[in-house]
């Protein structure tokens, strides 16, 4: 990599806004908000709107579709163009 034309990357801690659940990495983006950590370190602090604590699909609280009722209701309107 070429030198003093990246971006600083460091530890960051970033928190999910609605469950409140924090994790630590790092990340190039700062902020002037800070939050002292486990370690006793302190750390920037980003707050995000979703992460996998609260995302749909990694809660399980995903929406199921019915693809079987779909598959019958095209059945139903067009026929089954499966037999030859």
């Amino acid at each position: 990599m070429r030198p003093d034309i990246h971006p600083a990357y460091a530890p960051v801690v970033y928190q999910d806004r609605s469950t409140g659940d924090m994790f630590l990495t790092r990340s190039t983006a700062t902020s002037s908000e800070t939050v002292e950590w486990s370690d006793g370190n302190t750390y920037p602090l980003i707050r995000v709107d979703i992460t996998a604590y609260s995302h749909p699909f990694w809660t399980g609280a995903a929406r199921v579709l019915d693809s079987a009722g779909a598959v019958e209701k095209f059945r139903r309107r067009y026929g089954d163009r499966s037999r030859g």
